[in-house]
């Protein structure tokens, strides 16, 4: 895939920045992806996925949420959530100025988690998500699960999760989604942990992420 030109960006004052890819060829939605607890918009799975959205016409915000900014190292801070929701919102009315189609948001683990939340408290800040390895409980704590909110969830979502996500089983993220409304789509990837990506299937999976993407939203 030929390199996709995207620029770094500093959002507001939350401390929201992250990098913007703009297509050659837009075709007028875009998409704002954000890292789970441990990770940054630098990581690997963001980075490619970016990439392969933006090579089909995406415009895509790969950004950094506030606890991030606030500090390169370490897991969100205890409270940090309400603000990280503030941030996406900003995120969001960021690229939302910038494309004249659909605008979708994503994210990683505890940014899916945090984007889910806002967008079921107002949903009409994005038309779909992209959720990449929700991590529906604790690992081993199946009895903690979180989906208090799933039944306010009223937009579309296209869930991917690794068949060895430790975060949560297959079959137990096929019965939580039952619990969303809107229309979902669960997508496996057979072998794959909760980062997803690996050297095994790094050539394939974004551009099967994408697609599946495509057809979702289509």
């Amino acid at each position: 895939m030929s390199e996709v030109p995207h620029e770094l960006v500093r959002v507001d004052e939350l401390g929201v920045r992250g990098f913007l890819h703009t297509p050659q060829q837009p075709s007028g939605n875009g998409l704002v992806l954000t890292h789970g607890a441990g990770a940054n918009c630098q990581t690997p799975l963001l980075v490619a996925l970016a990439r392969e959205l933006c090579s089909n016409g995406i415009t895509v915000l790969r950004y950094d949420l506030p606890f991030r900014v606030a500090r390169p190292h370490g897991p969100p801070m205890r409270g940090s959530d309400k603000r990280d929701r503030e941030g996406i919102k900003v995120a969001l009315q960021f690229l939302r100025s910038r494309v004249r189609g659909r605008l979708f948001a994503g994210g990683h683990s505890y940014g899916g988690r945090q984007t889910t939340m806002l967008l079921a408290e107002q949903p009409g800040l994005a038309d779909g998500l992209l959720l990449l390895s929700y991590p529906l409980h604790p690992p081993k704590k199946s009895d903690q699960p979180r989906t208090a909110h799933f039944r306010e969830l009223r937009r579309p979502a296209l869930f991917v999760h690794g068949t060895r996500d430790g975060f949560g089983t297959i079959g137990e993220m096929t019965e939580a989604l039952k619990l969303i409304p809107a229309r979902t789509q669960l997508l496996p990837v057979e072998g794959a942990g909760h980062e997803l990506l690996s050297k095994r299937n790094e050539p394939d999976l974004p551009k099967k992420i994408v697609d599946a993407f495509a057809g979702f939203t289509a």
